[in-house]
């Protein structure tokens, strides 16, 4: 890293054009880039065409977001650093099958409250899921804050970030994995989910659930019965209540 990367450098982001072309091409880990709206001129353009290449998530802001993570000359151009290393789905779950385990793995569906994404970070490593997916756009962003949440699990659970969600599904389906959605609609307990088998658990937005085009591509939707006034639970309560039953099921 040269000297000026290292003075563009603070607080777990990278500032500037050229240091941010330069953190993506050492493979720095960036969980996304903030460009100012209407960012013009050639190097700004040769920084977009490096994004597209990289396929990292850009989002334009306006200028006072980027002037409140730095009072330096950021050029209209903030990259975050990830705290984590993101894996690859196939990948990671061929590399479980390879292993003879029966992989378990919990898909976060466009979840955007960074505490609820960091408490099921927190059971899934404690119960012992095989790793997390997350999607690369649309979702709570996997920061310090998220890291904290989650009591440091996220440095210890894979994650992986991907920019489809229905193509994980399928892939998990093509490689052998049940595909159990979470659903206040259900007609299926969740106690009722054979988990010993190869898992993929979908588990969507307190607001939303999971969304229709996850729910038809799913195996079996489950529910948590609930005999209260209010009709659902947070999510990072009921993703626990699934991941615990599978550890049960599994011994």
């Amino acid at each position: 890293m040269d000297k000026t990367f290292r003075q563009k450098t603070e607080n777990n982001i990278v500032y500037g054009i050229r240091p941010v072309m330069e953190a993506i091409e050492s493979g720095q880990r960036i969980d996304r880039v903030l460009l100012r709206s209407g960012l013009q001129g050639e190097l700004s353009a040769e920084l977009k065409s490096r994004l597209r290449d990289s396929g990292l998530p850009v989002q334009y802001v306006p200028v006072e977001k980027l002037n409140a993570l730095t009072r330096n000359n950021h050029q209209g151009v903030v990259a975050m650093i990830s705290p984590i290393a993101y894996h690859g789905f196939e990948a990671l779950v061929q590399s479980l099958l390879d292993q003879g385990r029966q992989p378990f793995v919990v898909l976060l569906d466009h979840i955007t409250d960074v505490r609820n994404v960091g408490a099921v970070a927190r059971s899934a490593e404690c119960a012992g899921v095989d790793a997390l997916v997350v999607p690369a756009h649309g979702s709570a962003q996997i920061g310090a804050d998220a890291v904290k949440s989650s009591a440091g699990a996220l440095m210890r659970i894979p994650v992986c970030r991907e920019d489809n969600l229905k193509t994980v599904v399928h892939t998990a389906k093509a490689m052998g994995l049940q595909v159990v959605a979470a659903s206040e609609k259900a007609s299926v307990s969740y106690l009722e989910v054979d988990y010993a088998r190869p898992t993929l658990l979908l588990m969507g937005a307190e607001d939303k659930g999971v969304s229709n085009d996850l729910l038809r591509l799913s195996d079996c939707r489950a529910r948590i019965p609930i005999v209260g006034g209010i009709q659902s639970l947070n999510v990072s309560v009921a993703a626990a209540l699934f991941m615990y039953e599978a550890l049960r099921q599994r011994g």
